[in-house]
């Protein structure tokens, strides 16, 4: 479980023992806030913890008593490393901490449906929200550091060390290695300027229907090819302007409410808008979306190109790397001799999940070397991808197996030192539970916490 965000105690106060069981105050409800942890000098309050509780539920994840009782180890252990932070002058990221807040408040208004909604939801007018989570990410952003201190004094591993860990580990907790694929691609975009043209016609028309007094809303359900919207004729919902391409949040922003914008070009395609509201940096709009559509025809040529190409690698007229720099239109691939790469890791081996549906159709029945038939794909540009036409050589193919020290050293590397790490915070947590004075209401006396040493601080 990852470390949560928590609250710190506006005003910072040394309890004594005596405190778990006087410490009360009541709240509108009939809410009684108390301590329910003392953790050297810092405390946890009830309502601290159910705050976590309500972010959960606002998050669509509920907490009974069980998740009550991990959520209050989480925070207890945060606040061990949040103490040796100070006492370590570790400095806080400002910049990261308003960045952080910035998105929790668009997210969960999002969620909520605007900041009226939030501050319900936590009982909290917005202000003291934004005080309150602008502490807690500070704190946690400094637990975080923490954590990183210890775990970088992990020392570096070698491969004697490795090996070493192979040696001594059950195979089957050895990391599983699914089967990769290695692959090239030859590329070839349909006509994407005559398909825009046509999309921009079409909504220029449906515009001017709405214009002429029809229904937003009606031409949305009929014409929109965002199906989450159109069954709602177009409606967005109350959101932050931030979750949304910047294209699109600049456009309705700039709109009156009942104004019908001009076309707005997005990665997912060509929208119109119509504003509902506006409250602050968030937004409720109306909108159409439709994307280029290609015609048969692009797609026989397409394929004809492809084939012929496909038909003189297979005679050794040309070898696929060639063909790839000469006659493939995706850029990213084609200077490599068409050889594919996670955009993200840059590695050239794909696992099946990491592959477009469409590609692992088309190869998975291949052999090494072996070329597809065309195929309709798509790239990895805008939510959803632009269609492109493509042959794929299935260049190699590494089944899954248990990671072996010749082929895998980097996975088993990482993971004998994830594995360090884990044990050195973990480690620091023991010893940190032993030398702290810490109390836990007897209120959660009965929690089955993941570390024995906290249940020798319940209250008795």
């Amino acid at each position: 479980m990852n470390i949560l965000w928590i609250k710190r105690l506006a005003a910072a106060v040394l309890f004594s023992a005596v405190a778990l069981t006087t410490s009360a105050q009541k709240y509108s409800g009939g809410l009684i806030d108390k301590t329910v942890a003392i953790v050297g000098n810092e405390v946890i309050m009830l309502s601290d913890l159910e705050d976590e509780v309500a972010m959960m539920k606002a998050y669509g994840m509920m907490s009974d008593k069980k998740g009550r009782c991990e959520i209050l180890e989480e925070m207890m252990a945060t606040k061990l490393f949040l103490m040796q932070a100070r006492l370590d002058s570790l400095a806080v990221n400002n910049d990261m901490v308003e960045g952080e807040l910035s998105n929790r408040l668009d997210m969960l208004k999002t969620n909520l449906g605007g900041e009226e909604e939030v501050a319900k939801q936590f009982g909290k007018p917005i202000y003291k929200l934004r005080q309150e989570w602008r502490q807690a990410i500070e704190d946690q952003t400094l637990t975080q550091q923490m954590q990183q201190e210890i775990a970088s004094k992990v020392p570096e591993l070698t491969p004697y060390d490795v090996q070493q860990y192979v040696e001594r580990t059950d195979v089957e907790d050895l990391p599983m290695v699914p089967v990769k694929y290695q692959l090239s691609q030859i590329c070839i975009y349909p006509d994407r300027e005559a398909a825009n043209l046509a999309v921009k016609e079409r909504l220029i028309a449906i515009r001017e229907r709405i214009i002429n007094g029809e229904r937003f809303s009606t031409l949305a359900r009929l014409y929109s090819q965002d199906p989450g919207s159109a069954r709602k004729g177009g409606e967005l919902g109350m959101a932050s302007k931030s979750i949304f391409w910047p294209a699109f949040s600049d456009a309705a922003m700039s709109l009156k409410p009942g104004v019908v914008s001009q076309i707005v070009e997005t990665p997912d395609g060509f929208h119109i808008i119509e504003v509902i509201e506006k409250k602050g940096d968030m937004f409720n709009a109306r909108h159409i979306l439709l994307k280029p559509e290609y015609t048969s025809e692009d797609r026989q040529k397409g394929f004809h190109t492809l084939d012929s190409l496909r038909t003189e690698i297979l005679n050794d007229a040309v070898t696929f790397g060639l063909a790839a720099r000469f006659y493939s239109e995706d850029p990213a691939t084609r200077t490599n001799g068409g050889q594919m790469a996670d955009p993200t890791t840059g590695s050239s081996y794909f696992e099946i999940d990491q592959l477009k549906p469409q590609d692992y159709a088309a190869i998975k029945d291949l052999k090494e070397g072996e070329i597809s038939e065309p195929l309709e794909s798509l790239d990895n540009e805008g939510r959803d991808g632009n269609l492109v036409y493509k042959i794929v050589k299935l260049d190699k193919v590494i089944p899954a197996h248990p990671a072996t020290f010749s082929n895998d050293y980097t996975l088993l590397l990482g993971q004998a030192k994830s594995e360090l790490q884990e044990k050195a915070i973990k480690d620091f947590i023991d010893s940190k539970i032993k030398t702290t004075y810490i109390v836990i209401d007897p209120l959660f006396g009965d929690c089955d916490f993941e570390r024995e040493g906290w249940k020798e601080k319940v209250r008795k």
